[in-house]
């Protein structure tokens, strides 16, 4: 880096023009074209974390951008043709001599230059320096032993030994510290520079440019915090769906596939289930199915859906699903079950909403009763045709207080197919889909000889397909 007033060092010649004018229309369409990008991202949920990050990054980039654009500028135009005390003597009268900090987006005065002639004790600073310290250049530039009060103390030192390292040892510059202006405000500067020699080989001077990088540094801390967060963030979500997946394991019920139930012959429920997961495997909702064979021989089959996804619709779940298995084997009936789980969701410390359906099958008379929360209705399918229950009135769970929810009996017949489903079988291109291509597989549970063929040919149907959400479906097929 050589000196612009060292004898034996002639000043740099200004690059060719016409090869700067061309890098200089490049980095201009770069700094456009992600402009926009960064114009893109203005709009965006703070609540984002990797929205946030993207948007930071734009941000520095731009700022390289821009001091790319500058420095081309200053290597186009070559050094100024006349000093900052020059400039002051010519400027029109009445016209103010104040330095005043470049204006919002502008980086004009960011890039200034200095030397420091041990000899003569001489200080010449350019116009830029006296900008980027707020400084008027009235005021005359500060000397080396000077420079230390406008940085902070605990960047003092550091000046210190660069300044030292320079001078005495001959090496040069390069680091960066923080400066307290008059006007209150703190600038981060870096500073590269390289000691003068004279004929004999001792430093003469020292020269130094010095560039404001305030701005960028600010934004190298935004895209630190944003990515830290947004790591933050990844690491909190894993955690809570290895969670909500261990949790959802321990709470559904263990069997998987079919459940071998003790009562035989006419009349038996053959029970089998699955759960199919959204297309986003972090999505882990507060879906359920469940199958308990009561003391008295009874069965009682249940599906239901909590709103939300993760740790805490999972929490509910298991609530839920917990008092719903003890209110069952206490002998509770159907409707009057629902009325005590909403009461128990309106309750909750984290209030939500669910839907649920709850059947309780006797196999002596064959009859099914059931109750229902805002929930679809099961699917009973005969002799090659199905369709849905009239369903008994019943609101969502959570969404009113003192609700009564009605109960209904159904009598069923050996060969019948009882289908239980959560709405997540619907399609992203037909949110209504799920019952009406549920009622098309009647054929196929026509055919089917067990309650596990039927959910078989479920999930060929469903999984496959693109879902918003989790879903569970529950099959019962009574014997023959």
């Amino acid at each position: 880096m050589p000196s612009p007033r060292s004898a034996d060092r002639p000043a740099p010649q200004p690059a060719e023009r016409d090869a700067v004018d061309a890098l200089i229309n490049r980095a201009l369409r770069l700094r456009g074209d992600v402009d926009a990008v960064r114009r893109d991202t203005l709009l965006i949920d703070e609540e984002d974390a990797q929205m946030r990050w993207q948007r930071a990054l734009c941000e520095l980039a731009v700022h390289h951008l821009d001091d790319l654009g500058t420095q081309l500028g200053q290597l186009k135009e070559g050094l100024p043709p006349e000093t900052s005390e020059q400039a002051t003597e010519v400027l029109a009268p009445g016209v103010s001599d104040e330095i005043s900090d470049p204006p919002p987006g502008s980086l004009i005065g960011r890039v200034g230059s200095a030397e420091w002639n041990l000899l003569t004790d001489e200080v010449t600073w350019s116009e830029e320096l006296f900008q980027i310290f707020g400084r008027s250049p009235d005021a005359g530039p500060l000397s080396l032993d000077e420079l230390p009060s406008m940085l902070l103390p605990e960047d003092q030192s550091l000046l210190t030994a660069l300044v030292t390292s320079c001078l005495v040892d001959g090496r040069p510059i390069d680091g960066e510290f923080r400066i307290l202006r008059a006007d209150g405000r703190m600038r981060t500067l870096h500073m590269m520079g390289e000691p003068v020699l004279d004929p004999d080989g001792c430093t003469a001077s020292m020269w130094a440019v010095l560039r404001d990088v305030s701005e960028l540094r600010r934004s190298q801390q935004v895209v630190r915090r944003s990515r830290d967060s947004l790591r933050r963030r990844r690491h909190v979500a894993r955690t809570e769906h290895r969670m909500a997946v261990e949790l959802q394991e321990a709470v559904l019920p263990p069997w998987r596939g079919s459940l071998q139930l003790s009562s035989r012959g006419a009349g038996a429920l053959d029970v089998a289930a699955h759960y199919l997961p959204s297309e986003s495997s972090s999505l882990i909702g507060g879906d359920w199915y469940d199958a308990l064979e009561l003391p008295d021989g009874r069965t009682v089959l249940t599906v239901g859906d909590l709103t939300g996804h993760g740790i805490q619709a999972t929490s509910a779940m298991a609530m839920l699903l917990g008092a719903l298995r003890g209110m069952a084997v206490a002998g509770i009936e159907p409707g009057a079950l629902m009325g005590h789980l909403n009461q128990l969701l309106e309750s909750s410390a984290q209030p939500a909403l669910g839907s649920a359906v709850c059947c309780r099958f006797d196999p002596s008379t064959r009859t099914l009763v059931w109750a229902q929360a805002g929930h679809p209705a099961p699917l009973l399918f005969r002799n090659g045709e199905g369709r849905p229950l009239l369903p008994p009135d019943g609101v969502l769970l959570g969404a009113a207080s003192g609700v009564a929810y009605e109960q209904d009996d159904v009598h069923l017949m050996p060969g019948d197919v009882l289908v239980l489903h959560t709405d997540g079988l619907n399609r992203h291109s037909d949110r209504g889909a799920g019952p009406d291509v549920l009622l098309a597989l009647a054929p196929h549970f026509a055919r089917a000889r067990t309650a596990q063929e039927c959910v078989r040919t479920v999930v060929t149907e469903f999984g496959g397909t693109e879902r918003l959400d989790d879903a569970c479906v529950l099959i019962a097929r009574i014997g023959a």
